[in-house]
């Protein structure tokens, strides 16, 4: 019976994935999942599925039987106003994980698990409890292994009554749980998301971005066992703030890309080394840019300093009223062919979902 129940619950999610599955564009969008991270469930509204429930036939002495006819109002005193005739449109809210969503998101845009740099893994060390002992600290004392021995003993020496159930452990029935060090690889990951705040990105560009940042975020947690996230904004100059800070600054003034790329540069230097860390590059902009000479010095550092370091560099282009929208031409230019240097172009959130895929469609 328990089998059949796990076999039903496995199908039934199943179902469920494959419905998300559908409408994965319109979830992509969604910003109430901003800020959810790991392991933490999320409710999400799915249409079409009911939940299993009793059919009863007729049973005339059941509940429910009495004086009144087919159509009578029911509660307490006359109903108000006439019932609707169209029939409703049922949804369910079911609980999923992110790392859930991330298997969907990965499974729908047929994305390749990525593969970190091998000269990047670091070993870890950690305690596993894998075992009983007969000795130990009392902080570790297993009391239902303990309880079985001194039950197993009574019963052995004829002292156990099942009508007086009485379990009395001695020192010789204490069991405690063991441990034992095992090293396991882990692939640590940095994610550096650039932002240009300058007077020509609006709320609804940072809405763009916020939304875009937090999937590639869900999508490279799946896939490293540590990792973090740093952020830099800058206009005509560059600063590193917090994540907060990050999604609601707004500045006027020009526009200098250059001086992200040198604060990105300095953050790798000081702080993640390419030979213990997986570098992800992140930025977005409306591709506006002070000059053509500020924007070959971004193609300079990009090529000399940046791309050497890094796993990936992602450039997108939030479309903008007031932007030129330049800078993804310039990369086109002089990195189109780069392995490393992907770009993309986002003018509404239903392009969020192809952008992710550019992103991430070659697996880097």
């Amino acid at each position: 019976m328990v089998l059949k129940i796990e076999k039903d619950h496995q199908r039934f999610r199943q179902i469920v994935k494959g419905r998300i599955r559908e409408d994965l564009r319109k979830f992509l969008t969604k910003g109430e999942l901003i800020g959810k991270e790991g392991k933490h469930l999320i409710s999400i509204p799915v249409r079409g599925i009911e939940l299993p429930h009793f059919r009863y036939g007729d049973n005339s002495q059941g509940i429910g039987t009495g004086d009144g006819k087919e159509g009578d109002s029911v509660g307490k005193g006359p109903g108000k106003g006439q019932g609707g005739t169209e029939q409703g449109h049922h949804l369910m809210e079911v609980d999923l994980s992110l790392d859930e969503l991330a298997d969907i998101l990965a499974e729908e845009l047929k994305l390749p698990r990525i593969e970190p740099k091998g000269k990047h893994r670091i070993t870890t060390v950690r305690d596993k409890y894998s075992g009983i002992r007969r000795v130990g600290p009392e902080s570790l004392r297993h009391f239902k292994r303990s309880f079985k021995e001194a039950l197993k003993r009574q019963i052995m020496l004829g002292n156990y009554d099942p009508d007086d159930p009485v379990i009395i452990p001695q020192k010789k029935d204490i069991r405690y749980r063991s441990w034992k060090e095992i090293k396991s690889p882990q692939s640590n990951a940095v994610i550096v998301f650039m932002m240009d705040v300058s007077g020509s990105m609006g709320e609804e560009q940072k809405e763009l971005v916020r939304i875009e940042s937090f999937w590639i975020d869900t999508w490279l947690r799946k896939n490293y066992e540590g990792i973090e996230s740093r952020y830099i904004v800058h206009d005509v100059s560059a600063k590193e703030v917090d994540k907060h800070t990050f999604y609601h600054l707004r500045e006027d003034g020009g526009t200098k890309i250059s001086s992200a790329f040198r604060t990105c540069k300095q953050l790798l230097d000081s702080h993640y080394s390419p030979d213990e860390w997986n570098i992800y590059l992140f930025h977005f902009s409306d591709g506006d840019n002070s000059s053509e000479a500020d924007s070959r010095d971004c193609v300079k550092l990009l090529k000399e300093q940046l791309l050497p370091q890094c796993n990936m560099f992602g450039y997108c282009q939030v479309a903008s009223a007031y932007g030129s929208g330049n800078f993804i031409n310039v990369l086109h230019e002089h990195l189109r062919n780069h392995e490393k240097v992907l770009t993309s172009r986002v003018n509404s959130k239903d392009d969020i979902y192809d952008s992710i895929k550019t992103f991430f469609g070659k697996g880097h």
